[in-house]
């Protein structure tokens, strides 16, 4: 499901003085991208006991609109109790890949009931800035600090570690679907909250430090009620 933008999205390449502009690709959230098995199907457990029906495969696609993927930091939600995370973006275009981070903000509320439908209510707010990957299968982000902030109280913090490696959540993705060799954008997984609970805020801020001192960035806000 590829779609076109009538917007297109503009990233700066960190640590060089090029950008890359995107139209068209396909645009997706993955879920259940934890590295242990056991600890995934706990969490599908937990799920099921509050009647969210199971995946029907692990990890999980769930193909968004294009639209929904979006740079300005200025969003707009229902107001439903909507909650953000950060989460590495894998970008690959015109055969090349780039990092960058996002946030899968997600209605909880519909949660409940369809985990795709939640994702698709809400917006997914990502970084213009990314980072050029020279190779997908020695891309290691287990060493890198993801954080987030929501209305400046630390929300998440630690490594992405517990998290399926790039090149496993990339290479499952074009396995499982039709993307073929066009372009794609995809969130690849989140950490767990400080304090298990998800947060109905308003100003986010996501953070991913790399071990050489290299960071990306990237703030939004969301103004609540005004989606019918």
């Amino acid at each position: 499901m590829e779609t076109t933008r009538q917007v297109p999205l503009t990233f700066r390449v960190v640590g060089t003085d090029k950008a890359i502009v995107i139209t068209n690709f396909h645009a997706v959230v993955a879920g259940y991208t934890g590295r242990d098995p056991k600890a995934v199907q706990h969490h599908i457990d937990e799920l099921a006991a509050i009647g969210v029906a199971p995946p029907p495969e692990v990890p999980m696609f769930y193909r968004m609109d294009s639209d929904l993927f979006e740079t300005s930091g200025e969003h707009e939600t229902s107001e439903n109790l909507t909650s953000g995370e950060i989460e590495p973006l894998y970008i690959r275009h015109e055969g090349k890949y780039y990092l960058g981070i996002g946030s899968d903000h997600t209605d909880r509320d519909i949660e409940a009931r369809d985990i795709g439908d939640s994702k698709r209510a809400c917006p997914k707010p990502v970084s213009n800035e990314v980072i050029a990957v020279e190779s997908l299968e020695d891309l290691d982000l287990d060493e890198c600090t993801a954080r987030s902030w929501v209305d400046g109280t630390l929300y998440q913090e630690g490594s992405l570690s517990g998290l399926l490696k790039p090149a496993d959540v990339v290479e499952r993705l074009l396995a499982r679907t039709d993307i073929g060799d066009a372009d794609f954008m995809c969130l690849g997984g989140t950490l767990p909250l400080l304090n298990g609970k998800f947060v109905d805020g308003t100003s986010w801020k996501l953070e991913l430090s790399f071990p050489n001192g290299t960071t990306i960035e990237h703030n939004y806000k969301i103004k609540k009620g005004s989606l019918r």
